[in-house]
């Protein structure tokens, strides 16, 4: 399953949000739940759960058998604008 949301993704998600400034990465897919993280304008922007929700969830539930839910990640590192986890 995560190659067929990869594939979903980089090919139908992920430039449309370029589109619009905006960036997604697929972080993992498990029992259906597919994590995600959204980068570039899509990051903080307030309309990035009705994104998030009426685009990518439902784009992949369209696309890949299975999928059940789509959820955002939130990279403290970018949050907090730290460049290494570790000194």
């Amino acid at each position: 399953m995560f190659e067929a949301v990869k594939g979903v993704i980089e090919k139908e998600i992920s430039p449309l949000l370029a589109m619009e400034g905006g960036s997604i990465e697929l972080v993992s897919v498990e029992d259906g739940v597919v994590r995600v993280r959204l980068t570039g304008a899509c990051a903080g922007c307030p309309m990035s759960q009705y994104t998030l929700v009426n685009f990518v969830e439902a784009t992949l539930k369209d696309r890949v058998p299975g999928v059940k839910e789509v959820v955002a990640v939130d990279d403290f590192r970018d949050k907090w604008g730290v460049e290494k986890i570790c000194y």
